[in-house]
């Protein structure tokens, strides 16, 4: 298992880094763009839990006018460029630093909000066995189209059958899922629907 951790951090840093230097004037574009249609700051900074539960700041383009947050404001607070970077998921490109530095890794359940901590169940809790990922099993499986509860139970269950070959298979269906575009936002809201819990009232089925 320490073998197989070395050599998904020692693929994590190779991908990140040559990502990093290819999209480099992609990305300067985009901060560009950004600044221009919704100002400073350009960049969307935000403690999420990492592995263990550690908090780290998560970087990312940013999608939104500044404002209250929240799943009923979001829509609001959306633009039209910013649903174009989460559409094609070029918002996501600054998360390659947070791989890099070893906050993320490349494939791995998704950080999510450190209010949602004490709302897993213990099995629930286990999906921060691993660092948090850029994409992961539960992204290639319907991405903000599953319920909750699916979501969950498919991050503890990359954390059980974690392999260097899933790795790679989810990182091909990244890039399909990337192009086509399926499964950005939850039915009915320009993001997602808060998890509030594990069973129906929750968002969790």
């Amino acid at each position: 298992m320490r073998l197989g951790a070395a050599a998904k951090r020692g693929l994590d840093i190779a991908v990140a880094g040559v990502l990093l230097l290819l999209t480099a004037p992609l990305q300067a574009v985009v901060a560009i763009v950004v600044r221009c249609t919704l100002g400073a700051p350009v960049l969307f900074r935000q403690e999420r839990p990492g592995r263990s539960g550690r908090l780290f700041v998560l970087t990312k383009f940013r999608t939104m006018r500044v404002g209250p947050g929240g799943v009923s404001s979001d829509g609001a607070r959306m633009t039209v460029v910013g649903k174009w970077l989460r559409a094609t998921s070029l918002d996501e490109l600054p998360t390659l630093w947070n791989v890099l530095r070893g906050d993320m890794s490349l494939v791995g359940p998704r950080p999510l909000l450190e209010a949602y901590l004490d709302r897993y169940t213990p099995e629930q809790a286990r999906r921060h066995e691993m660092r948090p990922g850029v994409t992961g099993l539960a992204q290639v499986s319907g991405r903000n189209n599953l319920p909750w509860e699916r979501r969950l139970e498919l991050d503890v269950a990359y954390v059980d059958r974690w392999s260097l070959w899933l790795d790679l298979t989810i990182l091909a269906r990244t890039i399909r899922l990337v192009l086509t575009r399926v499964g950005v936002s939850a039915p009915g809201v320009s993001t997602n629907v808060e998890f509030r819990g594990a069973g129906p009232e929750g968002g969790g089925a």
